[in-house]
């Protein structure tokens, strides 16, 4: 696929994103727009997925370690055709599916139930462990949030991958700089992200994770890692695509009301028209 049909397909997803979150009122757009096109890579490019069988036992396992970006996350598997895109517009709503964070039990295409910041990775790597032991030859990915990070338990689990030499995961660490109470040096700084991953026996990929060459090179080279597991450490925008959304910590975890609804799908809808 070129780079200017996942951009196409990268706007459908923050199309998604507003609509599913100014009709639940509710939600986490800035994160889920800042992951956009990682979603996007993932879903049509990168994951060995198949929406027609999404249990499929040889499909790459996919773990949202911050759940709460779900929007995002639905939107891809709308647009990837693993359920209705019109279902984004119930997004929260009581009794319906699509609740804010992931749950696998009742959506398809999600592996992993997640949402308390910390455990996906930790999920993740027990699934490439599983791969490992059994002989399997499926990958695992996991999505992380800069502020995620600064959970102990990410470490945890980064420290176990390597002493398992698991390189069949990659972990990616969607770095915008903010998360809900400011910017990541306001609140706990994790930096250097970089040096404490290498120190925890990662290969380190450092991208600017809203370009999808990029991302493209970052994921090809982690398939070619052996020994030990990948980061992609990908510099994004929160909010990316909407223009008074962008690196602004207020849409953290607020839904767009009608008027800020039709400023947003107007710039998406412009934007899209013009790749």
């Amino acid at each position: 696929m070129d780079i200017k049909e996942l951009k196409r397909i990268a706007n459908k997803v923050r199309q998604g994103v507003i609509i599913g979150t100014h009709a639940a009122k509710s939600g986490h757009p800035g994160g889920s727009l800042s992951a956009a096109d990682i979603f996007t890579y993932l879903f049509f490019e990168e994951l060995n997925i198949d929406p027609k069988n999404p249990d499929k036992p040889d499909r790459d396992r996919f773990v949202l370690s911050k759940g709460h970006t779900a929007p995002g996350y639905y939107a891809a598997l709308a647009e990837r055709g693993f359920f209705p895109f019109e279902d984004l517009k119930q997004l929260r709503h009581t009794g319906f599916y699509l609740q804010g964070h992931p749950d696998m039990k009742h959506i398809p295409g999600v592996d992993m139930s997640s949402g308390s910041l910390g455990q996906g990775i930790s999920a993740a790597v027990g699934m490439a462990l599983s791969a490992q032991v059994s002989g399997d030859s499926y990958r695992v990915y996991t999505l992380l949030g800069d502020g995620e990070i600064q959970e102990g338990q990410v470490w945890e689990a980064a420290m176990f991958a390597s002493s398992r030499k698991l390189d069949n995961l990659v972990v990616i660490i969607d770095n915008n700089n903010l998360q809900i109470d400011g910017s990541l040096e306001q609140v706990c700084s994790p930096y250097p992200i970089d040096e404490k991953f290498k120190a925890f026996g990662f290969e380190v990929i450092q991208i600017d994770g809203n370009d999808f060459e990029e991302i493209k090179s970052a994921f090809d080279k982690a398939k070619t890692v052996k020994g030990k597991p990948t980061v992609i450490i990908a510099k994004t925008v929160k909010g990316k695509g909407v223009s008074f959304m962008e690196d602004e910590v207020s849409w953290h975890g607020k839904g767009p009301n009608d008027e800020e609804y039709e400023k947003a799908m107007a710039e998406l809808t412009k934007a899209g028209g013009e790749i």
